[in-house]
């Protein structure tokens, strides 16, 4: 027999990169999941982000909130206008720090990786404070720089001085000739409130896999680019180790060289965390602190999420991995995505009921991109009419009675 109650279904996507918003994506999978269970089910859209690109858009559109905007810099120092959020309550504020450091603002001259700074984002930070919030929320994907985050302090009062008492040179360049760092002009809120950083990687700060190695050639870093600022990061981590010496879980001293995530965005976690007692977080996770999303799933009969593509790096800290996660056993717990290449098996380990891809044959990205939004649609409704007609199991809805 089917349930009497209407059913309670979370969407909770990602964004498509490229093609829609998480919103978007939302609201295009609750419509089909509507068309298959019918205009009684009881649907709740929780945008989601992983820490990167679209997060600041995901929280405001689950706080619903508008963007607010100020006046910053780009990774060059040039002005430019940034957005940013805070929650309804005025107590936390959202930092796409992208806003003030990203990488497509400087793509109209040539890349200056050992130039390019996060100052515009300590200005984010530095009118955040100003406005009384209580909690910063950073979200680091996509920067041009490469500073271990000197610039965002030095946007807040702190000074990175050379051996003989000098201000360094801004950005990856002066990093190998900071000596000291004085903290006599920090933003005197800056320690006080609580910061957490949303990290969608795990690369530590110096090394074959570190900051500059693997993501400075992004940025325009040529070789010996890379070697000037892995050698200025590892000299950073060293005169910062004196602030705030790092601590292993097992209660051990540790080292800023190897922490996991520290190499996210040029080192940006590294002088906030010695500096200011940052803490370090996976995005999807922070993200979903953020929105109430385990209290939302706890009760739901049947889960979507989704990305532009499924694959084992979703299932690493990504959106996907995060909602599977919280998501009832007993739910079935749907996919969709612009590609899928997990194969049965892995779906089937990873507690995926249905993992299904928006192409309905073949097609090219760009027709997948223009035609995202009904495709999402589509392969939500597909999918979730299976789930309508799941005989003998208390997960039955009936979709004919329903609709």
């Amino acid at each position: 027999m089917p349930n009497s109650r209407p059913p309670l279904i979370v969407v909770a996507p990602d964004s498509f990169k490229g093609s829609i918003s998480a919103a978007g994506a939302a609201a295009a999978m609750a419509r089909g999941a509507r068309f298959a269970f019918g205009a009684a089910a009881r649907i709740i859209e929780i945008p989601m982000a992983d820490g990167g690109e679209g997060t600041l858009d995901a929280l405001l559109a689950a706080w619903r909130c508008p963007p607010l905007f100020t006046a910053a810099t780009d990774a060059l120092g040039r002005p430019k206008t940034a957005r940013y959020g805070v929650s309804a309550d005025g107590l936390t504020g959202i930092i796409e720090a992208a806003e003030g450091n990203g990488l497509p603002d400087v793509l109209d001259v040539p890349l200056q990786p050992l130039r390019a700074d996060s100052y515009g984002v300590g200005t984010i930070a530095g009118h955040l404070l100003d406005e009384g919030v209580e909690e910063i929320l950073l979200c680091i994907g996509g920067s041009a720089s490469t500073d271990g985050g000197t610039g965002l302090l030095s946007a807040l009062g702190v000074r990175f001085l050379d051996a003989t008492g000098n201000p360094v040179a801004p950005g990856g360049a002066g990093l190998g000739a900071i000596h000291t760092v004085d903290v006599s002009g920090l933003h005197p809120r800056a320690a006080a409130v609580k910061w957490r950083v949303a990290v969608d990687v795990a690369n530590p700060l110096c090394g074959e896999q570190g900051a500059a190695a693997v993501f400075g050639p992004q940025k325009g870093a040529g070789p010996e680019d890379v070697k000037l600022l892995d050698a200025g990061l590892a000299n950073l981590a060293r005169v910062l180790t004196d602030f705030r010496p790092p601590v292993e879980s097992n209660g051990r001293p540790g080292t800023y060289l190897t922490a996991p995530g520290f190499g996210a965005a040029g080192g940006l976690p590294l002088s906030l965390v010695a500096l200011l007692g940052a803490e370090t977080v996976p995005g999807a996770e922070l993200v979903s602190d953020a929105v109430g999303l385990r209290a939302a799933l706890a009760h739901a009969d049947v889960v979507l999420t989704g990305e532009g593509c499924l694959d084992t790096q979703s299932l690493g800290g990504k959106v996907v991995d995060a909602v599977r996660r919280l998501a009832p056993s007993a739910s079935p717990l749907v996919v969709v995505a612009g590609t899928v290449q997990l194969s049965a098996a892995q779906s089937m380990e990873a507690g995926i009921t249905v993992a299904v891809s928006i192409a309905r044959g073949p097609a090219t990205l760009a027709e997948l991109t223009a035609n995202a939004e009904l495709l999402i649609e589509d392969a939500a409704a597909r999918a979730c009419c299976g789930l309508a007609f799941l005989p003998g199991t208390e997960r039955s809805f009936g979709l004919a009675e329903s609709a």
